[in-house]
């Protein structure tokens, strides 16, 4: 017997990858969350680094010959991921707290940097 089949798109795709992240942020288990401040020298280094990783892996991307859209998307969800894991690093019981203002600032750098890397080449 034959199963009716979905329709697959880009879109439904992503919408999928989004709830599943955000699941995985919610059921994370973090021992215990940051009590930082929104402005401070490791926010400004959350931004740049961010920025920089978004644009170095959308180059590295465009170099592979991947679409404009791919290589977009790489290079932000790259860098979005790398702070999503120090977070989760610094959650442990012997770090610093899972810190959801390092990671706002971490989104803010790859769009960021996305946007910089587009205006410049």
């Amino acid at each position: 017997m034959l199963l009716p089949t979905l329709p697959v798109t880009g879109s439904w795709r992503a919408s999928v990858r989004i709830f599943l992240l955000i699941i995985l942020l919610c059921c994370s288990g973090c021992t215990h969350l940051a009590n930082d401040e929104w402005t401070g020298r490791d926010k400004a280094q959350h931004f740049l680094s961010s920025a920089f990783l978004a644009a170095a892996a959308n180059a590295y991307a465009e170099r592979q010959n991947w679409s404009p859209s791919h290589s977009a998307g790489f290079g932000v969800l790259f860098s979005i991921s790398l702070g999503a894991a120090k977070e989760l690093n610094d959650s442990r019981a012997g770090g610093t707290g899972w810190s959801w203002k390092d990671l706002s600032w971490d989104v803010a750098g790859a769009a960021t940097g996305y946007v910089l890397w587009n205006t410049a080449r």
